[in-house]
């Protein structure tokens, strides 16, 4: 093989430059610490059979590497630098699972400093690990990885006589990388927008589908179908369509019942679109047409959710929209008679979450419930541009005393996902059908 010839073949990834820029603001951060993050392994699901492979958002975040049995190290200092372990290239391991980018590819496809196989990590890290201030790493994350940490660390305080310092402190690498991935980029953004695109057409594409007689796993399909078509590589999160008292199960996932007239039909589902979810809930009457009940009731979380969105701007708490809905929330229900006494008093006695018992949303991003904390010094931690979250208030209602049958066994939520902007929000899944108006007429042209 002409060695030159393959040089010139290498690229970097076009991404390339972003991964190292995240890579340098964490490096920044370690303050001449050393960084070890692990991606995530492989699981089997039985026997030989492995789940399909999905790699450590945080890993990726840094990366961009697709592949398991990888970790990348991050070095600070006046002179930071990345080193990744990955699997060695293996004729014999490609025919069976595919092409491995291998060490020497990835340093110039994925802009490391350096690049060494997987089964070299053990011997390098006490080398990597001597003499710098403190190791950031998972923690509690994993036990075996754990042992390995405390590996390195034993190997390289038994060199003390020798004149090597050991890190003398051990941190936890994920809140500095949280706070990172809390505000997305314009790329991210970008990502993020497709994700919702898909996903809207999914639901779109369900609504027209369902009707009385067909099975929730039917119209489950619908929507794998539909994101899978447009290049999802799979679901954010287990698809929940949930028809009748199914949807007073909040995290539903059977989907197996039979679909009746006169039921609604709750479905949560969001694909993922190269690693970044989506999360969309809407609910619509099975036979296309709502009850008065149904109607009632839906108005009331619809109201909900508007009134959250109405809060959703840079330098309001986050939890200002959970407030707003739940408020509106609590007015509808004593109106219908289903709580009963003030807003005030029911909130403050909890008696509303009979019927409400989730907040009104959360962060979103690479993973569905992504990370970054909520509060700040005891507050709700301030919206900022570039934030994104769900808003998804909902009303549970199972049989129960001095509550109107009418409502028994209605499931209902309203959920999509929003950005926070320089002058206020915009929402990535509007166009999934939402007003009563709108989605009986959507269901009406199927």
């Amino acid at each position: 093989m002409n060695r030159a010839v393959t040089e010139k073949k290498l690229r970097p990834d076009p991404s390339c430059a972003t991964y190292q820029a995240r890579r340098r603001r964490l490096a920044r951060a370690l303050q001449g610490g050393v960084a070890v993050i692990p991606t995530a392994p492989e699981r089997l699901r039985n026997a030989d059979t492995h789940y399909l492979y999905r790699w450590d958002s945080h890993f990726h975040y840094l990366t961009g590497f697709h592949e398991p049995e990888a970790v990348l190290v991050l070095v600070g200092g006046r002179t930071p630098r990345s080193v990744l372990f990955c699997r060695p290239r293996d004729a014999q391991s490609e025919i069976w699972d595919g092409h491995r980018v291998g060490p020497r590819a990835a340093r110039t496809r994925y802009g490391v400093d350096e690049a060494h196989p997987i089964a070299q990590l053990e011997a390098r890290m006490p080398g990597l690990l001597a003499n710098c201030p403190a190791l950031h790493t998972p923690i509690g994350l994993d036990e075996a990885w754990d042992k390995r940490v405390t590996g390195w660390l034993n190997t390289v305080r038994k060199q003390v006589r020798s004149g090597v310092t050991a890190p003398a402190a051990l941190c936890e690498v994920r809140h500095a990388l949280d706070e990172m991935r809390l505000i997305k980029d314009a790329g991210e953004l970008k990502l993020m927008k497709q994700a919702a695109a898909i996903s809207v057409l999914a639901h779109r594409r369900a609504m027209q589908f369902t009707q009385p007689g067909r099975y929730e796993f039917e119209v489950e399909a619908e929507l794998l179908h539909e994101f899978r078509r447009h290049g999802s590589e799979a679901p954010a999160y287990p698809s929940i369509v949930a028809g009748g008292p199914n949807a007073c199960v909040l995290h539903y996932v059977k989907n197996g019942a039979l679909l009746k007239a006169g039921d609604l039909l709750l479905i949560d589902a969001g694909c993922e679109w190269q690693g970044y979810a989506s999360d969309i809930s809407r609910t619509f009457p099975v036979n296309g047409t709502f009850s008065g009940a149904q109607r009632a009731l839906y108005e009331i979380v619809l109201a909900a959710q508007m009134a959250a969105l109405r809060t959703i701007k840079p330098g309001a708490p986050f939890a200002a929209y959970h407030q707003a809905a739940l408020e509106v929330l609590v007015r509808g229900l004593i109106d219908l008679k289903i709580c009963r006494g003030t807003v005030a008093g029911v909130i403050e006695s909890g008696d509303y979450r009979r019927f409400y018992m989730h907040r009104t949303g959360h962060w979103l991003g690479r993973d569905v419930h992504d990370v970054g904390e909520y509060t700040r010094d005891g507050r709700s931690r301030r919206l900022q541009a570039g934030m994104v979250l769900t808003v998804e208030p909902g009303l549970y209602v199972r049989p129960g005393t001095r509550v109107p049958k009418a409502f028994h066994h209605m499931g209902i939520r309203i959920e999509d996902d929003v950005v926070v902007t320089a002058s206020g929000h915009t929402v990535l899944t509007a166009e999934a059908p939402k007003t009563i108006e709108a989605i009986e007429a959507w269901m009406d042209k199927a």
